[in-house]
């Protein structure tokens, strides 16, 4: 069982490596390296609907892990990722999408010069939320799986 105990560590460090990666330093790079907002908005939009695939997929595998542990341990591992996988699904499946078409919509000059200005910033800040939550459940799945 040391073997599972080193690979659910291994996986939420990952996991929540990828997430504070792609959302604390891809993003705000790409914003700062592009004078193209669009541009930039767009390939960070790219970024996070990867990372979210990536983080259902890391989630799921991550239950499996969590299945032969002792059922105290294992109510704590499931939550925990339980709710960083309900965090991803809200921004991947419900904000994003919204995101998306506000953006198609406003066409080449981008959304901000655009009447849905406010609805994007809107939607933008509770996807924001979301992964500041989800990046904070994943560190602390990390140190729950760190003190097995």
């Amino acid at each position: 069982m040391v073997w599972l105990n080193r690979a659910r560590l291994l996986l939420t460090a990952l996991w929540a490596g990828s997430l504070c990666t792609v959302g604390y330093l891809v993003a705000p790079t790409a914003f700062a390296y592009f004078f193209d907002s669009v541009l930039a908005g767009n390939i960070a939009g790219l970024m996070f609907r990867v990372e979210g695939w990536v983080s259902l997929a890391m989630g799921v595998l991550m239950l499996l892990l969590a299945t032969p542990v002792a059922p105290a341990r294992r109510k704590w591992l499931w939550g925990l990722t339980g709710g960083i996988l309900l965090c991803t699904a809200v921004i991947l499946f419900v904000l994003t999408p919204q995101i998306q078409a506000l953006r198609e919509q406003a066409g080449i000059l981008g959304v901000m010069a655009s009447g849905a200005r406010e609805q994007f910033r809107m939607l933008h800040g509770m996807s924001s939320a979301l992964w500041m939550v989800e990046s904070l459940l994943a560190l602390v799945l990390v140190v729950k799986n760190a003190e097995a």
